[in-house]
Protein backbone atom coordinates (compact mmCIF):
# COMPACT_ATOMS: atom_id res chain seq x y z
CA UNK A 1 0.00 0.00 0.00
CA UNK A 2 1.69 3.35 -1.07
CA UNK A 3 1.50 6.52 1.23
CA UNK A 4 -0.96 8.51 -1.12
CA UNK A 5 -3.11 5.56 -0.61
CA UNK A 6 -3.08 5.73 2.64
CA UNK A 7 -3.23 9.52 3.42
CA UNK A 8 -5.97 9.16 0.67
CA UNK A 9 -7.88 7.05 3.35
CA UNK A 10 -7.06 9.17 6.16
CA UNK A 11 -8.92 11.96 4.86
CA UNK A 12 -8.71 14.79 6.83
CA UNK A 13 -6.48 14.30 10.24
CA UNK A 14 -7.47 16.99 12.82
CA UNK A 15 -5.04 17.65 15.81
CA UNK A 16 -6.51 19.11 19.08
CA UNK A 17 -4.59 20.64 22.07
CA UNK A 18 -4.66 22.36 24.80
CA UNK A 19 -1.61 23.44 26.42
CA UNK A 20 1.27 22.12 26.12
CA UNK A 21 -0.24 18.72 24.98
CA UNK A 22 -1.98 16.59 22.44
CA UNK A 23 -5.32 15.80 23.51
CA UNK A 24 -7.45 14.58 20.25
CA UNK A 25 -6.72 13.37 17.17
CA UNK A 26 -9.20 12.03 15.08
CA UNK A 27 -10.85 11.97 11.55
CA UNK A 28 -12.89 14.76 11.62
CA UNK A 29 -12.87 18.14 9.66
CA UNK A 30 -9.32 18.61 9.26
CA UNK A 31 -9.46 21.64 11.37
CA UNK A 32 -6.76 21.22 13.59
CA UNK A 33 -6.01 23.66 16.17
CA UNK A 34 -3.49 26.31 15.52
CA UNK A 35 -0.30 26.01 17.52
CA UNK A 36 3.41 24.48 17.22
CA UNK A 37 2.30 21.76 18.85
CA UNK A 38 -0.29 20.39 16.37
CA UNK A 39 1.83 21.41 12.99
CA UNK A 40 4.56 18.60 15.50
CA UNK A 41 1.67 16.57 15.94
CA UNK A 42 0.94 16.38 12.07
CA UNK A 43 3.87 16.18 10.85
CA UNK A 44 4.74 13.28 13.29
CA UNK A 45 1.38 11.42 11.73
CA UNK A 46 2.51 12.50 8.34
CA UNK A 47 5.78 10.56 8.80
CA UNK A 48 3.57 7.60 9.98
CA UNK A 49 1.56 7.84 6.98
CA UNK A 50 5.24 8.00 4.68
CA UNK A 51 6.34 4.59 6.67
CA UNK A 52 9.05 6.62 8.35
CA UNK A 53 7.57 6.80 11.68
CA UNK A 54 7.66 3.66 14.11
CA UNK A 55 6.44 5.80 17.21
CA UNK A 56 5.08 9.33 18.02
CA UNK A 57 6.97 11.50 20.68
CA UNK A 58 4.11 14.17 21.79
CA UNK A 59 3.08 15.07 25.03
CA UNK A 60 -0.39 13.47 25.32
CA UNK A 61 -3.33 14.03 27.55
CA UNK A 62 -4.85 10.90 27.94
CA UNK A 63 -8.79 11.44 28.71
CA UNK A 64 -11.22 9.29 30.09
CA UNK A 65 -12.01 6.96 33.40
CA UNK A 66 -8.82 5.44 34.94
CA UNK A 67 -9.29 2.07 33.49
CA UNK A 68 -9.97 3.51 30.36
CA UNK A 69 -6.31 5.05 30.90
CA UNK A 70 -4.90 2.34 31.62
CA UNK A 71 -6.42 0.64 28.91
CA UNK A 72 -4.47 3.07 26.54
CA UNK A 73 -1.33 2.74 28.60
CA UNK A 74 -1.15 -0.59 27.75
CA UNK A 75 -2.30 -0.45 23.96
CA UNK A 76 0.74 2.31 23.49
CA UNK A 77 3.07 -0.31 24.17
CA UNK A 78 1.90 -2.50 21.62
CA UNK A 79 4.84 -2.32 19.15
CA UNK A 80 4.79 -1.33 15.51
CA UNK A 81 3.92 -3.74 13.09
CA UNK A 82 2.37 -6.73 15.93
CA UNK A 83 -1.38 -7.25 17.07
CA UNK A 84 -2.52 -8.05 20.44
CA UNK A 85 -6.25 -9.14 21.62
CA UNK A 86 -8.55 -7.69 23.21
CA UNK A 87 -8.20 -10.27 25.86
CA UNK A 88 -4.25 -10.19 25.40
CA UNK A 89 -5.12 -6.42 26.62
CA UNK A 90 -7.66 -7.34 29.45
CA UNK A 91 -4.87 -10.23 30.93
CA UNK A 92 -2.26 -7.01 30.76
CA UNK A 93 -4.78 -5.26 32.95
CA UNK A 94 -4.69 -8.38 35.54
CA UNK A 95 -8.50 -8.55 34.13
CA UNK A 96 -8.55 -11.05 31.26
CA UNK A 97 -12.71 -10.99 31.45
CA UNK A 98 -13.09 -7.95 30.66
CA UNK A 99 -12.38 -8.00 26.89
CA UNK A 100 -15.72 -6.09 26.38
CA UNK A 101 -15.06 -3.31 28.62
CA UNK A 102 -11.51 -2.61 26.74
CA UNK A 103 -13.43 -2.84 23.64
CA UNK A 104 -15.53 -0.14 24.48
CA UNK A 105 -12.45 1.50 26.08
CA UNK A 106 -11.13 1.84 22.68
CA UNK A 107 -14.31 3.11 21.47
CA UNK A 108 -13.46 6.09 22.83
CA UNK A 109 -9.91 6.11 22.12
CA UNK A 110 -9.62 10.37 21.06
CA UNK A 111 -5.80 9.72 19.79
CA UNK A 112 -6.66 7.65 16.89
CA UNK A 113 -3.04 6.10 15.44
CA UNK A 114 -1.36 7.76 18.13
CA UNK A 115 -3.16 5.47 20.73
CA UNK A 116 -2.57 2.89 18.04
CA UNK A 117 -5.90 0.87 18.72
CA UNK A 118 -5.92 -0.45 15.37
CA UNK A 119 -3.68 -2.67 16.55
CA UNK A 120 -5.99 -4.49 19.11
CA UNK A 121 -7.85 -7.05 17.11
CA UNK A 122 -10.41 -10.12 18.15
CA UNK A 123 -9.70 -13.34 19.11
CA UNK A 124 -11.53 -14.41 15.74
CA UNK A 125 -11.07 -11.65 13.53
CA UNK A 126 -10.72 -7.90 13.26
CA UNK A 127 -12.68 -6.63 15.93
CA UNK A 128 -14.12 -2.86 15.31
CA UNK A 129 -12.25 0.61 14.74
CA UNK A 130 -13.30 4.09 15.19
CA UNK A 131 -12.18 4.90 11.91
CA UNK A 132 -13.86 1.60 9.87
CA UNK A 133 -12.92 -1.92 9.36
CA UNK A 134 -11.00 -1.18 5.72
CA UNK A 135 -8.96 1.52 7.45
CA UNK A 136 -8.35 -0.37 10.64
CA UNK A 137 -7.11 -3.21 8.00
CA UNK A 138 -5.22 -0.34 6.06
CA UNK A 139 -3.22 0.44 8.92
CA UNK A 140 -1.85 -2.79 9.67
CA UNK A 141 -1.11 -3.80 6.11
CA UNK A 142 0.56 -0.16 5.92
CA UNK A 143 3.15 -1.43 9.34
CA UNK A 144 3.69 -4.55 8.38
CA UNK A 145 4.88 -3.20 4.85
CA UNK A 146 7.23 -0.67 6.84
CA UNK A 147 8.17 -3.04 9.77
CA UNK A 148 11.89 -3.05 8.24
Amino acid sequence: MSAKTLEDMLGNITVRTEGEEVTGVGLEDGHSTNSPLAEKALWQLEEYIQGWRKQFHLSIRLNGSDFEKQVYRTVMKIPYGETRTYGDIAAALGNPQATRAVGNALGKNPLLIVVPCHRVVAADGIGGFGGGLFLKKALLAHEKLHLK
